[in-house]
């Protein structure tokens, strides 16, 4: 299999995808440090392994490589220079102590490659450390946390996007700022990127990749709000138009609704020219252009997100697939899972990797002609997160025409009217079930039984 990199849309054919299997430090989150991890509940940890493994099975049975994070993370920890970037990160990022941070500093650098990369995952407790001495390490729980631990890895794509052949390392906020300092080390010094050298962009502002779609080639949209600022969305802003890897750059303001989600919870884009959408946000979201022009950015007024999207792309309007109900939090950041839903990956034209509970939007998407593989997310939908978070897409093939326009060609009509009014597909009668005969709707293996 070709080892290639790069991704211009959300949709071509995916061959390469970079995840995280759930492991130890998902352990860590307990009745007592769930508030501090930020969870809503005791991950049940065998399951979400059991529902990843069936994620990964479908991504292969597909023709997709797919890359394990501690494994890549394994093998640059084998070079001393990014063995002593890694500790540092660790010592930078917690109030040790200068007595605490010395000896955690020689427990780490006295670990193999494995068992480091494990420890930067999963975390250190107090007691875990055991040498530990000065006023800090007296001072602490023996069951608090030295390291914390990174039980949120698994979304993958948080952490990392590609756009065009460049990795674009996110800025995330808090504690899993260590989760972006581990794909920077791994895009520097893993033999598999080596071509890269420093091309990756690791931004100092808060930056979120679930804020990053790619609309199209060229044009990628930036949500930005609670956690992408604005300064951060135009710094990458810049880097992608100065390194000529989109055209147009669309700022979408999340905060006008007081929504605290992230840019994909409320569009993900499943084929060329078409999206999943809450019908209430369809409408109302707004977008603000930016290109460049003399050397400098130019941004434009606020205008309809379809219609920017749509003018950017190259199309008439965009194809619009009902969702259903409009995502409610039960605390900021925290869209519930119910029949609708949105966080789909398209693994190739018009097949699409969907969370199972999604069940009225899966419907919709079989009635729009998409063929969707369902898997089962129970426990990884209770962590927030659904296939396309779960999928850093490191190769697609290139993009080819927005799938109306396929359409058209195939029946010899017109696929999609003109004018700037979007296609909006769903209401009631679309989301009845699809026919199982149809071959439209399929669900991936059933899990083992718990033994």
């Amino acid at each position: 299999m070709s080892h290639g990199t790069g991704t211009d849309s959300e949709v071509g054919s995916l061959r390469t995808v970079l995840v995280h299997r759930p492991g130890p430090e998902l352990r860590r989150v307990t009745p007592r440090t769930l508030s501090r991890l930020q969870f809503d509940a005791v991950p049940w940890v065998a399951r979400a392994q059991r529902e990843h493994d069936a994620l990964t099975d479908v991504l292969r049975d597909h023709g997709a490589e797919v890359l394990y994070l501690t494994e890549l993370l394994q093998d640059v920890l084998e070079y001393s220079v990014a063995r002593q970037r890694a500790i540092t990160s660790v010592l930078d990022a917690g109030d040790l102590g200068e007595d605490l941070a010395g000896r955690l500093g020689q427990h780490l650098d006295s670990l193999p490659p494995e068992d480091l990369a494990a420890t930067l995952i999963a975390g250190l407790t107090g007691d875990e450390l055991r040498s530990g001495r000065g006023l800090v390490y007296e001072l602490l729980d023996p069951r608090d946390f030295v390291i914390e631990p990174l039980p949120s890895l698994v979304f993958s794509r948080d952490s990392s996007i590609w756009i065009g052949d460049q990795p674009v390392v996110a800025g995330l906020a808090g504690a899993r700022r260590r989760e972006t300092d581990l794909l920077a080390l791994v895009y520097a010094h893993h033999p598999r990127f080596g071509g890269l050298g420093q091309n990756f962009t690791a931004l100092n502002g808060s930056l979120h990749g679930g804020d990053v779609l790619l609309l199209g080639p060229g044009v990628v949209a930036v949500g930005v709000g609670v956690r992408t600022t604005p300064a951060a969305a135009e710094q990458l802003a810049r880097h992608l138009l100065s390194e000529g890897l989109a055209h147009t750059v669309l700022a979408v303001p999340l905060s006008q609704r007081g929504q605290g989600s992230y840019l994909d919870r409320l569009c993900t884009v499943v084929g060329e020219g078409t999206v999943i959408m809450f019908p209430a946000l369809a409408f109302t979201l707004t977008a603000l252009s930016i290109t460049v022009g003399q050397g400098e950015l130019r941004v434009s007024r606020p205008r309809p997100f379809l219609e920017a999207a749509a003018r950017a792309i190259g199309v008439d309007a965009l194809r619009v697939i009902d969702t259903g109900t409009e995502p409610r939090a039960p605390h900021p950041g925290a869209p519930g899972q119910w029949d609708d839903g949105t966080n789909a990956l398209a693994l190739g034209p018009r097949l699409t990797l969907c969370n199972e509970r999604n069940a009225d939007t899966n419907a919709r998407l079989a009635a729009a002609g998409f063929e969707v593989i369902e898997v089962p997310g129970t426990e990884l939908g209770g962590l927030r997160g659904g296939p396309r978070c779960m999928c850093a897409p490191i190769d697609r093939d290139p993009a080819g025409r927005p799938d109306h326009a396929l359409e058209a060609s195939e029946s010899g009509r017109p696929g999609i009217p003109a004018g700037p009014a979007p296609v909006l597909l769903g209401g009631p009668a679309a989301s009845e079930p699809a026919d199982p005969e149809s071959g439209h709707a399929r669900r991936a293996e059933e899990l083992a039984p718990t033994s």
